[in-house]
This record gives C-alpha cells, structure tokens and sequence, in this order.
C-alpha cells in the first residue's frame, strides 16, 4: 500500500489504466481540479483517449510500455478490473498506485472476493467453489437448484457464467465455462439490488453516496434510481456494509459494492469493483462532488468532501444500435442529460452512453412517472 504523502500539485499528471468510458470521464473530473492526464491504452481514438492530455500506446501487460508510462505520470490509478496485477506490481515499484494492486487481486477473481469478504464478516449469498464435476455435484446438493455457475475471472455483463435449472447440465456447463476453477451461486429470492460508492482517503477519511437501487435488462444495468426506494434504515445499513469493506481493504480510491436486499430485509454482498462504477453516474449531475471528482481527489491526495446529494434522479444506459439511434430525439427532449462516451460503432450489448434525469430532492416518481420522465427511452413501465 503506498504511503500516504501531500497532495499532489496542480498540474501534476494522472495516470489512468485503460481506455473506456470510466477513464474518460475520470479524466474529464481531473481536468476541472487541474490535472494532466495521461491514458495507458492501446486504441488511440477510445473514449478516454479523446480527452486525455496524453496517452501512452500500448498494452497494460508489457514491461516497457509499462516503464515509459510510470515516467510520465505521478500516480497511477485504473479504469477497469482486467488490467494486469503483476503489471500494476511493476508501476507500484516506480509509482504510488491507488487503489492498491492487491485490492484489484481481489476484485478481479470471484472466489478470492468472497473468501475476504466472508473473511471481513460480509453478509454474502450462499456460494460453494468448483474446480472439479464432483465438486460442481457437490454444489448443487448444497445449494439446491436452480443455481448459477459463473467463471472466477472475466465475467461482466451476464457473460461467462450459465443457469443451472437441473443436474443433466452440470457437465455440460462445467466444460463449457473455462478457466477454471469456477464458483457456484445459490439464486437468492431477492426484493431488489441495491449498490453503493464509497470513498477513502489518504488520511482514511470515508465517503458514502446514497445507496441506490439498480435495474437491468438482459443482465446489463438498464436505470439507477437514486435514491433508492427502500425504508431509510436499510439505505443505511448498505453505505455501512460498503463503509466497512473499504476500511477492511484499506482502500485509498473509489469503490462500488453490490449487494441484494433479500424480503426478510437482509443485504447479501454480491460483488466489489474498485473504482468508478456504472450505477454511480447519476452522481454527474445529481451531486456538488461526482464519483468522478471523488476518485481522483481520493487517488490524488486531496480532501473528500460530503458525499450529498442536491437532486433526486434516474440514470439510463444507453445500449447498442437501438439506443442510439434515439440520439437526436434525446438531445431535443427538455430534461434529459445526455453523456456521450465517443464509442464510433454502436453494437449490440455494447454502453455508448447514458442520460440523467433529475427531480426535486424527495419527488423521485413511481414506475410510471420515471417512463414518463424518460421521454424517448419509454419502455414500459414495471412496479418496483
């Protein structure tokens, strides 16, 4: 873990790892606190590469690349999970590396994160590792069916991982999901899922956002509703159960922590990501501070401001070919906060952007009102 150190200067550059749309608008955070960028990617026309002060050309797991990209930054920080820890190891050798590479070791295997949470004393679903078909046999008398079988690394997005419904499938899925070992998780009859960001400090300082509830549409996040629907006590409990998970990894950055809330009113973790995370963009327009700004103040040293909230909102995803095409009725509907992410080809299942719509703080409409709000995102509106 790098020591802690003043803050860096104005001016001074920030290293960020990957070239996606959480680099670019990371950088975009940076630039308005007075940093330099300089993005270590290897597509020169990406989204963080567009707004970048600079880009370092180049893949996250060679060496030299690697070198050059340390002597032209002061700290170094990353976009997405599947960045190279032993590459992060090397940079942490020239440069403070924030969050720790050890914390992304974690968050990057699926049975190396719930052994510390569970470690940590994290409420987690019933879970039970699979590295052979009789342990996958094992598992399904454990957890009972159906389940889900997921692979430990590389999985996002409802990829990599198959629902078990009954046993004739078992060695079927187990030799098609690669590599392994894999990991087996219990279906919870959840009420809904809910996540948080928070943030720590150099000087151990820890931020909440307001706990938010997510929906999805074929296993990618579809809207955010910030704040989430649920008694204020269960809100409360979730930004506690994310609080501790970031003093448990000593975190120095941003993370977002998933989490079920099960009928009984229970939070079951569901999994970490240590840094700006989908569900947190609502903060771009709803809060003084955004998950952006607070991820650099936090891996540039400086202090973390309240994380509050001066509006009520709904984040949408914008999603492949059929969103976009929507474009230019989104950009000429009053209300909607478009964010572009500069992707050129538009693909099925691929996020190009998203839009913010905001409400007065406590008048966070019903289904209903939210469809209605979303203008021409309309797609019909479900009960909470």
């Amino acid at each position: 873990m790098s020591a802690p150190g003043p803050a860096l200067p104005p001016g001074a550059v920030i290293g960020i790892v990957g070239g996606g749309q959480l680099g670019r608008m990371s950088a975009l955070a940076a630039s308005r606190l007075g940093y330099r960028t300089n993005v270590l990617t290897d597509d020169a026309d990406g989204p963080a590469a567009q707004v970048a002060t600079a880009i370092t050309l180049g893949v996250h797991s060679d060496a030299d690349t690697l070198r050059r990209f340390a002597d032209a930054v002061d700290v170094v920080t990353f976009e997405f999970e599947n960045v190279s820890a032993d590459g992060l190891d090397l940079l942490a050798a020239m440069r403070p590396v924030r969050p720790d590479g050890a914390i992304l070791r974690i968050s990057q295997d699926r049975l190396a994160e719930k052994r510390f949470l569970s470690g940590a004393g994290v409420p987690l679903a019933p879970w039970h590792p699979v590295d052979t078909l009789a342990s996958l046999e094992e598992a399904a008398a454990v957890l009972g069916l159906p389940f889900v079988l997921k692979t430990t690394r590389l999985g996002y997005d409802g990829k990599g991982q198959r629902v078990l419904r009954d046993r004739d499938g078992l060695r079927a899925a187990f030799e098609a999901l690669s590599p392994h070992p894999l990991v087996a998780e219990g279906f919870v009859d959840f009420a809904c899922e809910l996540s948080v960001m928070v943030a720590r400090g150099l000087d151990g300082t820890v931020r909440c956002f307001d706990t938010v509830q997510n929906r999805h549409r074929h296993h990618i996040l579809d809207l955010t509703l910030a704040p989430a629907p649920v008694p204020p006590e269960v809100a409360s409990d979730a930004q506690a159960l994310a609080a501790r998970i970031a003093e448990s990894l000593s975190l120095v950055g941003l993370l977002g922590v998933e989490m079920f809330l099960a009928p009984d009113g229970r939070l079951l973790v569901n999994e970490i990501a240590p840094r700006p995370h989908n569900s947190g963009h609502w903060t771009m327009d709803a809060c003084p501070v955004s998950q952006f700004e607070m991820h650099v103040r936090a891996v540039a040293g400086l202090p973390l401001p309240p994380a509050t909230r001066h509006s009520d909102a709904v984040m949408k995803n914008l999603v492949g070919p059929d969103d976009m095409a929507l474009w230019p009725e989104i950009l000429a509907t009053p209300g909607l906060l478009p964010h572009h992410y500069g992707k050129n080809e538009a693909r099925p299942g691929r996020k190009m952007g998203h839009v913010n719509r905001l409400f007065p703080r406590g008048a966070l409409p019903g289904a209903f009102g939210i469809e209605a709000a979303l203008g021409p995102l309309r797609t019909g509106a479900e009960d909470p």
